[in-house]
Parts: structure tokens; sequence; C-alpha cells
């Protein structure tokens, strides 16, 4: 039977130390965007700091909230019914910067994206738990969870977010694959979704000028190759240890969503290159503990949901990272605790409270 044990403070510590870090670099990166448009340098950092006082209620309660009850199918469908409900509802909605991605209620602001990684995960984690030694059946097990994930990656996808549907394909690709999934039905989901790819980059011209800056940015440096190309002079201009905190360049109106998307070029520029891998590390650390606390998870659902929630922050960190030093096309995917974004920051936050709910448990 199992018995709770204390929180996994190193965990704990590196979770608390990337948010406090993003809310020092959120305050870098935003101060001069602020007080150009609303004449307070402090606007974007009580947003964010509202958001993460908010998301430790959530840290502390998930940790607190025994993670079985997750188990369950009115909850596990009411996630799934949600978001999809949502993402659906989003569609319908006046576009911003020519996408539906945000749904605004009394002023805030929400991405149903984020809860689909989320309800995808849970999904997945009791799907193969009650499949058990079945996982392989391919009516009663595979179609099932590939329909699921197909369907809201397809509405992530038509918003369009070709970069958050593909984040929750490879989500849950881990999750199959750490189930035991037979090796034949990834090549299945790796040929359809290759196919779906490109189709999504050959049918659509602003992706198609994405995979061209992204190969030579330089050819068109004032228009697809913008961003990239500012990237790549913030993060060579710091060097080894950075132009000081507060003291980039770059940022002010040069670096594309600098407090956003691009808040690792602010760090690598000001903190340098032994900023930039501390980041790189935090994130690993994170990574390995989480993975330890999934390996001691006292059940099947335990060890998938809490792997699967810390493969979707490393993923989604690493995916920003990539983009960031033009090792993947441009897109706008943040950086999990640290970028500016409330709806990202409050799922992280709630998804590490249950990893640690998870790793107070063992056999």
């Amino acid at each position: 039977m199992a018995k709770k044990l204390s929180t996994d403070k190193t965990l704990f510590a590196v979770a608390i130390a990337l948010l406090g870090f993003g809310q020092v670099m959120v305050w870098s990166a935003s101060s001069a965007a602020a007080q150009e448009k609303y004449g307070n340098p402090y606007h974007f950092l009580v947003r964010q700091l509202l958001c993460a006082a908010f998301g430790m209620v959530l840290l502390v309660a998930a940790m607190r909230f025994d993670y079985r009850k997750l188990n369950r199918p009115e909850v596990v469908y009411s996630f799934a019914v949600a978001a999809t409900l949502l993402l659906v509802v989003v569609l319908f909605l006046p576009p911003v910067n020519d996408a539906r991605r945000w749904l605004r209620v009394l002023g805030i602001s929400f991405q149903p994206s984020e809860l689909a990684k989320f309800s995808a995960v849970l999904f997945l984690a009791y799907h193969i738990h009650r499949k058990g030694e079945r996982i392989n059946d391919l009516l009663l097990s595979v179609f099932p969870a590939f329909v699921f994930l197909a369907w809201l990656a397809y509405l992530i996808y038509i918003e369009p977010d070709l970069g958050t549907a593909a984040t929750v394909v490879v989500i849950g690709a881990v999750m199959l694959f750490l189930a035991g999934l037979r090796l034949r039905y990834f090549a299945v989901l790796g040929a359809v979704s290759l196919a779906g790819l490109c189709q999504a980059i050959l049918f659509m011209p602003f992706r198609r000028e994405r995979i061209l800056s992204y190969l030579n940015p330089f050819a068109d440096a004032r228009g697809a190759g913008y961003q990239v190309i500012q990237s790549l002079i913030a993060v060579g201009t710091g060097g080894v240890t950075g132009v000081g905190l507060m003291e980039g360049r770059q940022k002010l109106f040069y670096l594309p969503y600098p407090s956003s998307d691009f808040i690792y070029a602010v760090i690598a520029e000001e903190l340098g290159l032994i900023g930039a891998l501390a980041v790189v590390v935090a994130f690993l650390l994170l990574l390995w503990r989480g993975t330890r606390a999934a390996l001691h998870a006292p059940d099947r659902f335990g060890m998938l949901l809490a792997q699967g929630l810390t493969c979707a922050i490393v993923i989604q960190a690493l995916t920003n990272v990539s983009v960031v030093l033009g090792l993947l096309p441009t897109k706008g995917i943040p950086l999990p605790f640290i970028s500016a974004g409330g709806t990202s920051l409050l799922l992280t936050l709630a998804a590490m409270g249950l990893i640690l709910s998870v790793s107070q448990h063992a056999d």
C-alpha cells in the first residue's frame, strides 16, 4: 500500500527558482515596451506577479491533492469535453494577429490549447492504465488513443497553431512509447503526422516562408527572417558573461516578443552563455526529478501522469530554446515558468503540483 512521503524538495526548489527567475526576466524584457505603451515600466511585471501568485496557490493545492482522484472516468472525460468545447468556441471568436487562440472573458485571456495539452496527458494516463496489458490491442487501445490525439491536434492546428498541435502529438507519442506500444504503431503515427505536416506547410504560404527563412534567414532579413536574425544577434552579443541584467539592447524594439516567445534571447544577451546554460540545466534537472518521481509512483497511472506532465514542460522548453537559437523554424511557444503569459504559467504550476503530488507517494 502506498504511503505519503515528504515532497521532492529538489523538484520544488527548481520550480520556484525558475518562477522567480522568470519574474526578473519579464521585468527586464518588458519594461521598455511597457513604458512606451502604458507609461508604466512595471505594467507587464505586475500582471505576471499576479499570475505567479495565483499559480503558486494552484501549485500548493495540486501538491496536496491526491492525484489518484483524477483516475476516474467522470474526471478524465470532463477535462476532455471541456478542452474540446473551448477549442471549438475559440474558432468562432475574432482573430488576434490572424489567429484564434485566445478566449477573453472580463479582460482575462485564456488559451484553450494549454488545457488541451493537460487533457491529453490525463486521458492517456487513464486510458493506458485502464487497458493494462492490452495496450497493443488495435481497436480497444491504440485506435482510441490515436483518435483523441488527432482530434485535439486538429482543433489546435486550425486556429492556426501548428507548433502546439505538434507538441500534443509528441507528448502523446512519448507516453505511448513509455507504456510499451509496439514500434509498428509509431510508424503509422509518424507517417500520418509527416503527411499532415507536409500538407500544413505546402498549402499555407506563411509556413512556407518560415521554412525558407529557417533554412536561410538572411535571404529575407527584413521579412520572414527578421525574428530569427534579431534573436541570433541577441544571443551572439551576450558572449560568455552577458552585457548585464537590464542592459540588453535587442529588447528595445528590435527583438519581437522579447518578454514572451523570445525571452530566452534576452537571457542569453544579458546573462550570457552562463545564464543561458543555467536555464537549460534547470530544465534538465526538472526532467530528472520528474522522471524519478514517475518511476517511484505506486501505480501505472501515477507513473504516466508524472512522466507525461514532466515531458510536456521539458519538450515545450527545449522547443522554445531551439527556436531562439535558430535550430527550429520560428514558432510562438512560450518558455515554461519564464515567459510572460498567464495561461501557460498557471497550468505549468498546476502540472508541477501534480508531479509533486505523485512524488509524495511510494511503494
